[in-house]
């Protein structure tokens, strides 16, 4: 009898086989990030490993096994998983930015900088490697380069603020003009927040009473805030509101429906966080590959009813850029993609980084 099909069997068993080590894979894989979330380390190690026979290259098993391992303080085992990273992959800011905390834990301080400074050249706006660099020059008493990393940290991501005002690596700096500058910043941001007595800001922030109060101060003297008397009881409460200046410059507050706060926000910032937006998009089609999509975002960046005309001013050999990228795409579509793809990300990111700067001036 004629066969149907010529296929041999052990073929569709090699196919079926491939398909279900990915399964496994990510099914264990999983599993193991269940396992640390339940705080189960030493089970999570041992799913890991498991992952790690069906794919000795699984780079994000091997970054959950290393921080798993730096969690049970075993130190020399997390080195030698990340040590294994960046033999596949040298530019992985993640790891370096977490072979930098092994380092810190083990008080080698200089070898921690180096490792931090590494995660920043792979990816200049990794906000949490430059605070880890604030903390290690702290430790190291190097106090204005403390202070200009922590500054980068916090205009990348605003909320790191809040977390250097409780953090003793910041002992050396407590009382250095910056770091109350940095004071004042968390302050303000808590009331902008919505938090008006300094009891509020105080619980909000985890800040010493005394340091609020005078962030407060600093606060009132520059005119960025207003005090108010309120009458609770038989006692009177201090409460703290934005200046009126300021809340033209971030966005008046206007009712909407059902009573809620809306918020209309400048032209300028507005348009920084349209750009930023738009960086967003077009890195996200980049990661994906998708050519077509990526030549549409990119008229975001290029079209003068966009943002064209922004990005000339300010963003002006990152705009001619993008125009060429454009054009060598619809030429040779996917191929220059992926060779350009990490060149792509890499300038995006800096404007991503330079809006963010701009975006935090122009709201404080």
């Amino acid at each position: 009898m004629k066969k149907l099909f010529n296929k041999k069997p052990k073929d569709r068993k090699e196919e079926t086989s491939l398909t279900d080590a990915d399964y496994n894979r990510n099914k264990l894989f999983k599993k193991g990030i269940n396992l640390m979330a339940d705080e189960k380390l030493e089970e999570a190690t041992r799913v890991f490993e498991q992952v790690l026979r069906i794919d000795p290259n699984h780079v994000e098993t091997l970054i959950k096994l290393g921080y798993a391992r730096f969690h049970l303080d075993d130190y020399l085992e997390a080195q030698k998983v990340y040590d294994r990273i960046l033999e596949i992959d040298v530019t992985n800011a993640e790891t370096w930015n977490l072979k930098g905390l092994v380092y810190y834990e083990q008080k080698n301080y200089a070898k921690a900088l180096d490792s931090v400074e590494k995660a920043i050249e792979s990816e200049p706006t990794f906000g949490m490697a430059r605070y880890n660099k604030a903390c290690f020059l702290s430790i190291l008493n190097q106090v204005p380069e403390s202070i200009e990393a922590l500054t980068r940290a916090i205009e990348i991501d605003v909320r790191n603020a809040r977390r250097a005002v409780k953090d003793r690596d910041f002992l050396n700096l407590r009382f250095e003009e910056g770091f109350k500058r940095i004071e004042e910043v968390v302050v303000l941001e808590s009331i902008k927040q919505g938090y008006h007595t300094i009891g509020a800001i105080v619980w909000t922030t985890f800040m010493n009473r005394a340091n609020a109060e005078d962030g407060l101060k600093k606060l009132l003297e520059k005119g960025l805030i207003v005090k108010h008397e309120e009458r609770k009881g038989f006692s009177k409460v201090n409460t703290y509101d934005l200046a009126p200046e300021m809340v033209k410059k971030i966005g008046a507050e206007k009712k909407g429906l059902h009573g809620i706060k809306m918020k209309k926000l400048p032209p300028s910032v507005k348009n920084l966080k349209e750009i930023s937006h738009a960086i967003q998009a077009v890195k996200s089609s980049i990661n994906e590959e998708d050519v077509q999509k990526t030549i549409d975002n990119f008229d975001s960046f290029i079209d003068p009813t966009k943002h064209g005309q922004q990005m000339i001013e300010q963003f002006f050999e990152e705009h001619r850029e993008i125009r060429l990228w454009k054009i060598r795409l619809k030429d040779r579509g996917l191929y220059y993609l992926k060779d350009n793809k990490q060149k792509m990300l890499n300038i995006f990111e800096n404007i991503e980084a330079a809006v963010t700067r701009k975006l935090r001036s122009e709201i404080i």
